[in-house]
């Protein structure tokens, strides 16, 4: 069973998002796959997803509600097969805490599942209107079936 970690700052917007649009992918399509989210951040430790966050991934059909935000650690590399980082600054801050060349070695941005080596960022929406959060969406979700589904 392939496990996947996805990791953006504070894990209330887009990893718990990905956590979510992965788990209804999986269940779905019966996928034999383990997914769960984390924040490099711990700002946020025990809390729900931005209520934006779950308003907008519930119009299309997803629910976060059980999500709560939990914080990277260094002991994620031995747990997950793959690390996806939302963002360049949150990449920085997982290698930082790699210890070997394998834990290096599964960490990537989330995009570039679905636009190969261009190294593009999931912007964070948080300080943005609806509009950031429905691109968003659209963005991690693309991405996610081509995890799903690869």
């Amino acid at each position: 069973m392939q496990k996947i970690l996805m990791v953006c700052l504070g894990n209330i917007c887009r990893s718990a998002l990905a956590e979510g649009i992965m788990l209804k992918l999986i269940k779905e399509n019966n996928i034999n796959m383990r997914v769960d989210s984390a924040g490099t951040s711990s700002h946020h430790v025990d809390e729900a997803p931005d209520h934006r966050t779950i308003s907008n991934a519930a119009k299309h059909g997803i629910d976060l509600t059980t999500l709560r935000a939990r914080q990277f650690k260094a002991s994620d590399f031995e747990k997950f097969d793959k690390i996806y980082v939302m963002d360049k600054s949150n990449m920085s801050n997982v290698l930082a805490m790699a210890t070997t060349d394998d834990h290096k070695t599964k960490v990537d941005l989330l995009l570039n599942t679905s636009q190969p080596e261009q190294n593009l960022e999931v912007p964070d929406p948080y300080f943005g209107g609806e509009q950031g959060f429905e691109d968003v969406f659209g963005m991690v979700y693309k991405a996610c079936q081509h995890i799903a589904f690869a």
